[in-house]
């Protein structure tokens, strides 16, 4: 069985660092009584910890960063038209 590889490593670090200090600050908001702030602090620290994990399944890692870099490559129409199917970064490169 392989471990986890290092890109998710690095978006769990990602996630905790960012994560960890909402979770601390729900803790001490929930210990004092302060139940609302401790719940949203506790909700927006949840949501802190899984963006990393979906930015990056949302974009894709890198096998899908190198595909498309060299899939556009070879894919350039001579006249610049392409029907509208580039994306607007790949336009602007072209002008």
């Amino acid at each position: 069985m392989r471990g986890p590889g290092i890109l998710w490593m690095l978006q769990t670090a990602a996630g905790l660092s960012m994560a960890g200090p909402m979770f601390v600050i729900s803790v001490e908001y929930l210990r004092t009584g302060r139940l609302v702030g401790g719940v949203l602090f506790l909700a927006l620290g949840a949501v802190a910890l899984y963006f990393p994990t979906y930015f990056i399944n949302r974009i894709g890692g890198p096998r899908t960063w190198l595909r498309r870099r060299f899939k556009s490559d070879g894919d350039d129409d001579s006249d610049g038209t392409d029907g509208g199917r580039s994306n607007p970064l790949d336009r602007l490169r072209r002008r």
